[in-house]
């Protein structure tokens, strides 16, 4: 889910942080998510879904901010750069206008786990989180979106070869929820998509 927060955020509060050229790119699939329903709002607000790229080679990225989940379009100040975090002490320490999404450890430790990895999609979709529930890499269900231990299962998953085969992951500790990573968005985006359209398939 997006929305609720439940790492210490450090934030610093300023003007938008995105340049064009990211805004462009990530904006573009952000748009084509929510236009879906893979990214948006439940009926009590709360909003789910999320989308990030990494800056450069750094450890750094720019994720949507919190609560955007229902903005059918986003501008530059809903976008929020993560310039660094700590697992262990569940920190996000973020710059923006806004605080950084909820699942921002979870971007964090992917980006951590795999340097190969500039972009990862997190999206909401019951029937294909049903579909690929423990046939492609599945977190524990036990672990909750959001949390130290959700970081944790991700540098897990990507200690395990299957992950770069398949690169999609069931969170089965949070309905619906699916991540897709690539070297890209569009590399990203593409593997989402070619699980969705084969759907019953798999």
């Amino acid at each position: 889910m997006e929305g609720i927060v439940k790492f210490n955020c450090y934030w610093s509060q300023s003007g938008a942080v995105i340049t064009d050229e990211q805004y462009e790119i990530i904006n573009h699939w952000r748009e084509i998510l929510f236009n879906l329903d893979l990214v948006g709002a439940f009926e009590n607000g709360v909003g789910f879904g999320n989308i990030s790229i990494r800056i450069g080679k750094s450890s750094q990225f720019i994720i949507t901010g919190s609560s955007t989940g229902d903005i059918p379009e986003l501008e530059p100040g809903h976008y929020v750069k993560v310039k660094s975090y700590n697992i262990d002490d569940n920190a996000v320490m973020c710059v923006g206008p806004l605080k950084a999404s909820s699942e921002s450890l979870t971007h964090a430790a992917i980006y951590t786990a795999d340097p190969g990895t500039n972009a990862v999609i997190h999206v909401h979709s019951p029937s294909l989180w049903e579909e690929l529930m423990n046939k492609v890499p599945t977190t524990d269900p036990a672990v909750e979106y959001g949390t130290p231990a959700m970081a944790r299962e991700m540098i897990r998953i990507f200690s395990e070869p299957e992950v770069f085969e398949k690169r999609i992951i069931v969170m089965a500790g949070d309905r619906g929820g699916l991540i897709t990573f690539g070297n890209d968005l569009d590399e990203a985006g593409s593997v989402l998509f070619d699980y969705i359209n084969r759907g019953a398939s798999l």
